[in-house]
């Protein structure tokens, strides 16, 4: 993904340089982008936000070529992940005979604009790899769709990347010092080209030792990745060593297998690989469990197997994204062994507990704050009742990119439900407050619908520092807990109260799942609240500069 270093330079200049005495095989030629729509202006203006990604794999079983559509399966997945990318997609797939050239379809868009019969019907394979993408201004060129490929002395090699490489300009400066020349600022690139150089400890004569190749990446950079990776015949999925990025397996089993699917006898006719499991059920697969942090699994027609675990320093802890669980992720998605509702569900239980407040009904910004709306509700024993009535064809006003165009999408993104409004005291619950810039004529809206009272809880802690590890979370300086504590922007939108739920109580509803089941075999869980607390799981990145 797009780095910091796209905001700072316009243009690298790549002088060649003396290999160093690591084992280095020519720089991967990058693939050729193909794509139909592909207008984007070019008068954007860099803003300095990261992105939030998805990635998905798929493989089948048994003899090739199989029955199974992979290039179907993939593109259902990546539409199940499309919460967390609407600028581009791609999918690369392989027939498992030849090394040398991969089906690759991608570019800018929705997966729905950029998939169509004709396309499909060139993704042949037994085999796939897919990627869709959420991407700032200046992020926004064809140049960076995924998944990226790249033909390497040893075959092509495709690769799809969620996160965000924390030390990009000192492993970026590392690459170009090989004399391998990189054609874009995208992480994913230098990921690529990193695995075409052979770790100088390891004997190849046999062919390349993908897994340790990987391993050796590892240790150079220690987050923010999960990694899908397509060579002729097998995938490996890859999380960092701090599991800050989800990634997920799953085992596609026959069409009548119905809920016993579920069983760990149960055959399996392929294997997936995602960022989520949301899609799991739609395309005829079962979540199994997700990739450890620090785990290399390796995935074939036979099945997959974990071939390397990358260990993180004794003294850190792992640090998985606290954010995903707030706003990213879809609900019925399984984290740590939990559903992404449940948490949320609980996070409105907790934020009751630590701000009542007297009202006749509850309700939600739909549809992210629905759950923990749920949740306040129940834990108060006051009612729940929609307000807002929401326009599905209006994109999300996160990425928006001015104040102006950010409020006037919400007027075109909601209407009040009066019936259900007038003369009430309401809580209203909202996941988070980034700008500050939608709740306000929210609460305008509410209240010329006829509400007596307007009470903001929010189901999540301030937002007070930008993240540098893949999600799309302003500047310090765009931050609006940066300038205002609760009262203030209580009175600053219009409320008559504003209350945020606590880090200890966010983690506290996380964390809940291990709590209660108190039989010495939970696992061992840690969480990144960075963006919350401004303590970053693994320092500052490189040459940052606020």
């Amino acid at each position: 993904m797009e780095q910091r270093a796209e905001q700072q330079h316009q243009h690298v200049r790549v002088v060649e340089q003396q290999q160093q005495k690591q084992q280095v095989e020519p720089a991967g030629e990058v693939e050729p982008v193909t794509c139909d729509t592909l207008s984007i202006s070019a008068s954007k203006e860099l803003t300095g936000l990261t992105h939030e990604c998805g990635v998905f794999g798929a493989i089948a079983c048994g003899d090739w070529p199989t029955q199974i559509d992979i290039a179907h399966v993939i593109c259902l997945g990546l539409v199940a992940l499309q919460h967390r990318g609407q600028e581009s997609a791609g999918i690369a797939t392989s027939e498992g005979k030849c090394s040398k050239n991969f089906n690759v379809h991608k570019g800018m868009g929705m997966i729905s604009t950029l998939f169509n019969d004709d396309s499909m019907k060139k993704l042949r394979g037994n085999l796939g790899i897919g990627h869709t993408r959420y991407s700032t201004a200046g992020a926004s060129e064809v140049v960076n769709c995924q998944p990226f490929v790249v033909h390497t002395a040893h075959g092509a090699m495709a690769l799809a990347h969620n996160g965000e490489l924390v030390n990009n300009e000192s492993l970026r400066r590392e690459v170009l010092a090989r004399g391998v020349g990189l054609s874009t600022h995208s992480d994913s690139e230098l990921i690529a080209q990193s695995l075409c150089c052979a770790p100088e400890d390891v004997s190849e004569l046999d062919g390349p030792n993908w897994p340790a190749r990987i391993r050796h990446f590892m240790t150079l950079a220690p987050l923010s990745y999960s990694l899908v990776i397509m060579l002729k015949d097998k995938i490996y999925a890859v999380r960092d060593t701090y599991g800050n990025r989800p990634l997920c397996i799953g085992k596609i089993v026959p069409i009548n297998a119905g809920h016993g699917g579920n069983r760990a006898d149960t055959p399996a006719d392929g294997w997936v690989v995602s960022s989520e499991s949301c899609g799991f059920l739609s395309i005829g697969a079962r979540y199994v469990r997700e990739v450890e942090p620090g785990e290399i699994v390796e995935l074939t027609r036979s099945g997959y197997r974990t071939v390397d675990i990358v260990e993180r320093p004794d003294f850190k802890r792992m640090a998985f994204c606290i954010f995903e669980y707030v706003y990213f992720a879809r609900g019925d998605s399984i984290f740590e062994g939990q559903m992404v509702y449940t948490v949320r569900l609980q996070c409105g239980r907790q934020l009751w507990r630590e701000a009542p407040v007297e009202a006749d009904i509850v309700s939600s910004v739909p549809e992210s704050g629905t759950a923990a709306a749920h949740g306040y509700a129940r834990e108060s024993g006051l009612e729940f009742a929609e307000v807002l009535c929401r326009n599905r064809y209006v994109g999300r006003t996160f990425i928006q990119p001015s104040t102006r165009l950010r409020q006037l999408g919400v007027a075109k993104k909601f209407g009040a439900l009066s019936e259900n409004v007038a003369g009430k005291r309401l809580v209203l619950i909202d996941d988070s407050i980034v700008r500050g810039n939608t709740i306000g004529p929210i609460i305008k809206l509410l209240r010329d619908a006829g509400a007596k009272e307007v009470h903001i809880r929010i189901a999540s802690p301030p937002l007070q520092y930008p993240c540098y590890m893949g999600i799309n979370i302003p500047t310090r300086e765009e931050l609006i807990a940066n300038k205002l504590d609760a009262n203030q922007l209580a009175r600053h939108v219009g409320a008559d109260s504003l209350a945020y739920l606590s880090v200890e109580g966010l983690v506290e509803a996380v964390q809940l799942k291990n709590q209660t089941v108190g039989d010495g075999k939970s696992k061992p869980t840690g969480h990144c609240t960075a963006c919350l607390t401004g303590q970053y799981p693994g320092g500052l990145p490189d040459e940052l500069s606020w």
